[in-house]
């Protein structure tokens, strides 16, 4: 019988790296994001390309009624979900704490907090009631260290930290597995969000050294959920070459 995964955030970067590489291994794929555009070419070229099996389901992590609506959606053999990617994240701008916007604060605590919450909180009775399943967060470096400017954005991936340990703890009764994934620079769209659509700031943050790619860090999702039944990787850091920590880069 084919597994089957559920992708949030998965129009773009590490998401759509992840269903990719998941469809060409024989996967069921669940995705999810904002953006029904994106969401509708990726399923068509999942098929095309794959012969998958795909559902999408278009809504926003941060609203929990639809988030709930979606995965009551499903039909009951798709609710089967095996993996849980919790992908969906931004950053949203780059200031001191003093000048940081309120607005950018709540769209990321409500993004990266809230909305890994809500989701993990309609897929968790699915996995307990089978006795299975596994939930991967995307974290990050920027939970594990803090950077000047990264303040907010720094303190929801520190958050992402310790709902991870705090789900593997209570789910441990259930048989579920819970992993992290914390990815350093990664060359997405992150910083092209980060930074408002202000694409040539945004490249300047890779500048000089080579980032990680998404499908990096889909490789890497893949090999954390392929793992035997007794065995967890409960914590991934991965790192570009030439990053040594969240501010030491090798530029050259």
């Amino acid at each position: 019988m084919k597994k089957i995964i559920l992708i949030t955030g998965a129009t773009a970067g590490i998401g759509k790296a992840t269903a990719e590489l998941y469809a060409k291994n024989n996967w069921k794929i669940i995705l999810t994001g904002r953006r029904s555009e994106r969401l509708l070419a990726l399923k068509k070229e999942l098929i095309s390309e794959f012969s998958a099996e795909v559902i999408t389901l278009n809504f926003d992590v941060r609203d929990k009624e639809a988030v709930d609506g979606a995965v009551n959606s499903l039909p009951s053999a798709w609710k089967k979900i095996d993996v849980l990617l919790n992908n969906a994240g931004l950053a949203k701008g780059f200031s001191d704490i003093q000048d940081g916007s309120i607005e950018d604060w709540e769209t990321m605590i409500d993004t990266n907090i809230k909305g890994l919450l809500y989701v993990s909180k309609a897929i968790m009775p699915l996995m307990i009631e089978r006795k299975a399943g596994h939930i991967v967060n995307i974290g990050s470096i920027a939970g594990k260290e803090v950077y000047a400017k990264g303040n907010v954005y720094c303190s929801t991936k520190h958050a992402v930290e310790g709902i991870t340990k705090a789900l593997r703890m209570d789910l441990l009764p259930h048989k579920i597995k819970v992993s992290a994934v914390c990815p350093g620079a990664v060359d997405t769209e992150f910083s092209t969000v980060r930074f408002d659509g202000d694409k040539e700031k945004a490249g300047s943050v890779y500048d000089g050294y080579q980032p990680l790619l998404a499908n990096d860090i889909a490789e890497a999702i893949f090999f954390v959920t392929s793992r035997p039944f007794h065995v967890n990787i409960n914590d991934l850091l991965i790192m570009p070459t030439a990053q040594a920590n969240t501010s030491n880069l090798l530029r050259e």
